[in-house]
């Protein structure tokens, strides 16, 4: 892809902005949990919050290098929903399955999977997004 490590660290970026903002913003004002069952320090306000920060995060970032505001803005939105399911999907498994941590790589960190299950799922919803409507 022309671009691709820009198109990479958009996704990149929307993903850990997300993360970063739900944290801090659900640890500060979270109050409605979102799926209590799946995991249950997840709230709506954090997910307002990582939301966001994924718009915030691909604009910005989008904008240093010349992709447009309405790409930046819809790949911020796009990671901003895909990286939260990512993270209850890679929950629900390990709820599934009765374990604490997907594995003993990264002690204190819940797991490889724990690290980038939220990159996995954003990174194709970005990827088919540039691929339809800025490469073609």
């Amino acid at each position: 892809m022309p671009a691709g490590a820009v198109y990479l660290w958009l996704a990149f970026v929307g993903t850990w902005a997300n993360d970063t903002f739900a944290y801090f913003v659900g640890t500060k004002f979270g109050k409605t949990k979102l799926c209590p069952a799946i995991s249950p320090n997840k709230t709506w306000e954090g997910a307002i919050g990582g939301l966001i920060g994924s718009l915030l995060g691909t604009a910005i970032l989008g904008s240093l290098f010349h992709i447009p505001l309405s790409h930046g803005l819809i790949i911020g939105l796009l990671a901003g929903i895909a990286a939260p399911l990512g993270d209850l999907a890679e929950s629900a498994i390990k709820r599934y399955t009765g374990v604490k941590d997907s594995g003993r790589l990264l002690p204190g960190h819940g797991g490889v999977l724990d690290r980038f299950d939220s990159i996995m799922f954003a990174v194709p919803a970005v990827y088919y997004y540039i691929y339809a409507f800025l490469l073609n």
